[in-house]
């Protein structure tokens, strides 16, 4: 769902997905990144009378603003909550080990980036916030305000592949000795200044601002914990669609289908099935990249890879 240019909320990959997920027009689903229900509401336009979705999302006012657009559709519910609840959330509706499919659109959406006051974007002045579930947790701010600055530095290098880290880090940690840092822009300043190579076209501060985010949401957390429950929340033929918008997530998602298609691991040539190997998910197709028509229309759509794996044992 990442965006930094786009105004106006446009679901990514929306057919694509949703092409991708459905195998069972009865079936019941998971949207764990509901966002504005883009993808929610193609997927309740193939489903059946009896088929079922449950939209999660961690942002309180997206599931408000969900329950207003689909208040006269029972076929969905709508949990405040995070994907990496999956198994919990499922075995309260009573459906553990037959979901027929789960969607996840990672990262952040336009109209949180476009929210002064979400604190996730440096383009608009607001509170350093960056919480995607704002009822809970740490701020950025009150992140930045404690940390040590090598787990600072640390965070910007794991999470924002920020070559200038320990730099941008001490820069953080001597100017809130001198004021509190509490705004969006306050905090660019401070990164852009300690940042010694800046290039063209790109604020020196994105990757920074990438970096705390993710941190401050435990997004690739959640990632791999909902990776470790996904096998066994889905019926045999049930299908996991990722649509990722930068590397350490796709990375992350490769290597798990990887993982499960190589099953335990024997001597090579054995003539051995898969499902003697232990093997219950495999890919389906190549990584799915937006259309040039999609990306002309819509430029955040440019950086997403889509893939998918079904279960099959």
């Amino acid at each position: 769902m990442d965006s930094t240019e786009q105004t106006m909320h446009t679901t990514v990959l929306l057919h694509e997905a949703v092409d991708a997920l459905m195998v069972d027009p009865d079936g019941f689903y998971v949207d764990g990144t509901f966002g504005r229900g883009g993808h929610s509401a193609e997927l309740l336009a193939r489903l059946s009378d009896q088929g079922s979705v449950i939209a999660i999302d961690k942002d309180p006012q997206a599931i408000v603003e969900g329950q207003q657009r689909f208040a006269n559709d029972s076929r969905l519910s709508l949990v405040h909550g995070s994907f990496a609840e999956l198994s919990e959330i499922v075995a309260q509706a009573e459906k553990a080990g037959s979901l027929s499919g789960v969607l996840l659109d990672l990262g952040v959406s336009s109209p949180q980036l476009d929210q002064a006051e979400r604190g996730f974007s440096f383009m608009r002045d607001g509170p350093l916030d960056m919480r995607m579930d704002t009822s809970r947790g740490l701020s950025a701010a009150d992140w930045i305000a404690s940390a040590e600055e090598q787990d600072i530095a640390r965070v910007l290098k794991e999470y924002g592949e920020e070559r200038f880290a320990r730099r941008m880090a001490g820069a953080v940690v001597k100017e809130r000795a001198k004021n509190p840092i509490t705004s969006t822009v306050q905090l660019a300043k401070i990164l852009a200044a300690a940042h010694p190579a800046w290039e063209r076209g790109k604020h020196p501060a994105t990757k920074a601002f990438q970096a705390i985010r993710i941190f401050i949401n435990r997004e690739l957390d959640d990632l791999e914990d909902l990776l470790a429950q996904i096998v066994d929340t889905l019926k045999v033929g049930g299908r996991l669609v990722v649509i990722s918008f930068h590397s350490l997530e796709d990375r992350r998602v490769k290597r798990f289908i990887r993982d499960q298609e190589q099953g335990i691991k024997l001597p090579k040539n054995l003539p051995v099935r898969d499902v003697d190997r232990g093997v219950r998910l495999v890919k389906v197709g190549k990584a799915i990249k937006p259309a040039n028509t999609e990306v002309d229309l819509n430029i955040r759509s440019r950086s997403a890879v889509m893939r998918i794996a079904e279960r099959v044992a």
